[in-house]
């Protein structure tokens, strides 16, 4: 089979597509051959060893998919063969088959796509554990997505909607923002980190906002925490603007606000029952027509460096996708 390989830290530049012999899926496994492969921004940070998660080399990126079950290991239960499914791991994906725990895949109901189902694990796993499980999201609160035009800042706009807030959306440029609308938001920002704090403020007239969903970091951080109502609570989803911000405690304090951090690797590791929950509610949902996924696009594993590279640089606008 081929998989794209990382065998050295590094770029786009550095990986590889190389021919590997095709596994056999041990007991409680499942061997899935991938038909679409979905890509995040983590996995730029994976390669080059900058992820909290660190896997030996050789491996290949991709933390999510969606294919078809071709072979079940002794022991599983619940799954058949020909069956479509999600793959959620934390890596691997990105190759022609895959072998994993069975646990790890989600049947997928009729009338959600491939491409769909692919993109749906992680952003929109993510979103629903920090907004749900995290934050306790309540209908009619106002909700300000940071970064709002990316796979999970799409995904929180869509499941804030969903789940009855009233959000608002911030990114770099009105072009990105006219996505974000289109996907439900109520109120849209083109965010400077100067005038965030103000700017979230008057929009919420000078209540401030009752959830921050921060996919961003950087120097956005902190004003966004500033613009949180009386116990507020603040999502910590990642660092896309690369650096990882210090919070004012005091500010913490004074506001009686809760900082959340959102680790969904560690949630589905260590709540498998809850996580499967999530996906199963989620791909109702997208068979609903309740969730879009957005894809930014779709290319051929040789692609690899053009597909990484929308996401290093923050060009991409919804998911980018892989096809073995």
């Amino acid at each position: 089979m081929r998989a794209l390989l990382c065998t050295r830290l590094g770029g786009a530049e550095d990986l590889a597509v190389e021919t590997l012999p095709d596994a056999v899926p041990g007991p409680g496994e499942a061997l899935v051959r991938i038909t679409v492969a979905a890509l995040n921004f983590f996995d730029t940070l994976i390669i080059a060893g900058r992820y909290q998660v660190k896997p030996e080399l050789p491996f290949s990126p991709g933390g999510e998919a969606c294919g078809v079950v071709e072979a079940l290991g002794e022991g599983v239960e619940g799954l058949t063969v020909g069956e479509r499914v999600v793959v959620h791991v934390t890596y691997g994906t990105c190759r022609e088959r895959i072998v994993v725990p069975a646990d790890r895949l989600t049947p997928v109901p009729e009338g959600v796509s491939d491409e769909q189902a692919a993109g749906l694990s992680i952003t929109y796993g993510t979103t629903l554990h920090a907004l749900r499980d995290r934050a306790a999201l309540q209908p009619g609160e106002m909700l300000a997505v940071l970064g709002a035009s990316g796979g999970v800042g799409l995904a929180a706009v869509e499941l804030g909607l969903l789940m009855g807030a009233r959000v608002i959306a911030c990114a770099s440029s009105e072009e990105k923002l006219a996505v974000a609308r289109d996907h439900g938001a109520a109120e849209t920002l083109v965010y400077d980190p100067v005038t965030l704090r103000d700017d979230l403020k008057a929009l919420t007239g000078g209540e401030g906002v009752d959830v921050v969903y921060d996919a961003v970091g950087g120097p956005y951080a902190e004003p966004a925490l500033r613009a949180l109502a009386w116990k507020g609570r603040f999502l910590v989803i990642g660092f896309a603007a690369g650096d990882i911000p210090k919070l004012p405690l005091n500010v913490v304090m004074l506001k009686g606000v809760d900082v959340q951090g959102v680790h969904w690797g560690a949630f589905v590791e260590r709540e498998r029952a809850a996580h499967q929950d999530n996906q199963r509610r989620l791909l109702a949902w997208a068979a609903e027509g309740r969730l879009t996924v957005r894809i930014h696009g779709t290319y051929p594993l040789d692609a690899y460096e053009e597909a990484l590279g929308l996401l290093s640089r923050r060009e991409a606008v919804g998911k980018v996708l892989l096809r073995p």
